[in-house]
């Protein structure tokens, strides 16, 4: 597939008239000469936006099949791809042959398993409740409910996953199976990764003849093209995931509309690993050299990578610094995503070098490259941590803070104090269950997920998995971004009263056409 550096609006393919921008390699620290990507405008994004607005009726409409078959047959041109695919997110990315054929498998893997979502249809949420008519004081009526697509939805795609949470993956993939037409604005990271996965969606939604708006593909440089696209009216709900300060910005303008909308943004986080007393003193070691294989991983470019860990000081937290730094000073500088977030890298990394009563205690090999990093791991008590706030900022790379505490309570204080979080670790063994009893209360209102005796990198998609949590990580902690629970962020109920049989939805007809289990008079069944 070849790639001309165009915008994919409808059926078209569109060369942005406004800025024109180049892909970078990040190994080499050079941009990519071929081709030339055509940046758009707002009437380019007006266009994509009321093509997905005029497609919303007939596509959330279409039998639950369709719109199943539709995520499949995306999934399987992104997977025909092959090496082509990869080969160009590896020249974009820096990140490694192996690592992108992984995250290829989750994105197709998702699709397909919306896909299931969408025909059981489970997710219609069917419930009918019998009319009353005898009841006193005074009668029931028919009530039926079904959920429904909210709308066109924008979707932005994430510098770290260029394909798994970019053009076709978990949002696009969510909103597709909901029912709603998708916008996305390509990452300027990944353009030319962005437009292959792009036209395998435009070319399957033409093959299948579904309505011309129900995928776009926009391209622009800075702001502009984003605040508009989150702005106009057609959009319902955006998917973002990137910075606080991108998230907040997208945000207000959601916010400062005439009809607000949600903005589904999944922002910050330093995944707080506490580490309980027995554990340490029973396997400190093996956890040490744990936590550093999950902090450098992936060049520390996860949104669940373990920023910081607690724990109470004594001999094991000693030899457990000890063990860490050792396997840390090992560890190779790595490529990151873009000069831009090396750049913010160093300079977060820098900045807590810089904080009084922190120390750093270990860096992994120097950099030898133009956009490496370089791991780095510090140390601070728990009385510094609770009176700084510059310790709890997000270091977008494999850089950690481990906070000593003087004892149990400190230990608490300190989970107290921490902002929302994707993700909440116990390193633990059976002794430690104690206060363990007393942490998990507090890490339940902190983070959308508790883990024990794992590490946050690596997240299933399942339907069990969470990944969200209280802000600053997310901006609506009832949501999730990965699993199939996160179509729910695309959906909204619709009650239907004393409806004549003849206008009633199939989900909520009798006779029950499209089998599903469906919630009657309080009772599951089939029926």
């Amino acid at each position: 597939m070849s790639i001309t550096g165009e915008m994919l609006i409808g059926r078209q393919a569109v060369r942005g008239a406004e800025k024109s921008l180049h892909a970078f390699n990040p190994a080499t620290g050079a941009d990519i000469a071929e081709p030339v990507f055509g940046g758009g405008s707002v009437a380019d994004v007006g266009r994509a936006c009321d093509l997905a607005q005029q497609a919303f009726e007939p596509y959330r409409h279409l039998p639950l099949t369709v719109r199943a078959e539709f995520l499949e047959r995306i999934a399987d041109g992104i997977t025909a791809l092959g090496d082509a695919l990869i080969e160009r997110a590896q020249q974009e990315s820096g990140l490694p042959k192996a690592r992108l054929e992984g995250e290829r498998g989750r994105t197709t893997g998702q699709l397909k398993l919306f896909a299931q979502v969408v025909r059981a249809g489970q997710w219609l949420a069917a419930t009918l409740d019998s009319p009353l008519p005898e009841r006193k004081p005074l009668p029931r009526s028919d009530l039926r409910m079904q959920k429904i697509a909210l709308g066109p939805v924008a979707v932005f795609g994430a510098s770290n996953f260029p394909l798994a949470f970019s053009v076709a993956g978990g949002d696009t993939a969510a909103a597709l199976a909901a029912g709603c037409p998708v916008v996305v604005k390509a990452h300027p990271a990944h353009l030319g990764t962005s437009e292959m996965v792009g036209r395998v969606i435009q070319r399957v939604a033409q093959e299948m003849d579904l309505p011309e708006g129900v995928f776009s593909l926009v391209v622009g440089a800075g702001n502009a093209i984003g605040e508009a696209l989150v702005a106009h009216p057609a959009i319902k709900a955006v998917g973002f995931t990137g910075s606080r300060a991108g998230g907040v910005a997208l945000m207000r303008i959601a916010a400062a509309r005439a009809e607000p909308i949600p903005v589904y943004a999944e922002m910050s986080s330093i995944n707080p690993v506490f580490l309980l007393s027995n554990a340490l003193a029973e396997r400190g070691e093996s956890i040490a050299r744990g936590f550093v294989d999950s902090l450098v991983l992936g060049a520390g470019q996860f949104c669940t990578n373990p920023g910081l860990a607690i724990a109470v000081d004594g001999d094991a937290l000693k030899g457990f610094i000890a063990t860490a730094s050792s396997a840390l000073s090992g560890k190779p500088a790595q490529t990151m995503l873009t000069s831009g977030i090396h750049a913010a890298y160093e300079a977060g990394a820098g900045k807590l070098a810089g904080i009084q009563g922190v120390e750093a205690v270990a860096h992994g090999v120097d950099a030898t490259g133009p956009t490496q990093a370089c791991a780095a791991l510090f140390v601070t008590d728990a009385q510094t941590f609770l009176a700084t706030p510059a310790l709890e900022d997000e270091v977008f790379g494999p850089t950690s803070t481990i906070v000593r505490c003087k004892d149990e309570q400190e230990m608490l204080a300190v989970a107290e104090h921490v902002e929302g979080q994707l993700t909440a670790t116990l390193q633990m063994d059976r002794a430690d269950l104690a206060v363990a009893h007393k942490l998990v209360p507090v890490l339940e209102r902190k983070a959308g997920r508790i883990l024990v005796n794992g590490f946050p990198t690596g997240v299933e998609v399942s339907h069990a998995m969470v990944h969200g949590g209280p802000f600053p990580a997310t901006s609506d902690s009832r949501a999730t971004s990965v699993g199939t629970t996160s179509i729910e962020r695309f959906l909204r109920p619709v009650c239907y009263q004393d409806f004549p049989a003849e206008l009633l939805p199939e989900a909520l007809a009798d006779a029950n056409p499209l089998d599903l289990w469906r919630r009657r008079d309080g009772e599951i069944t089939r029926s």
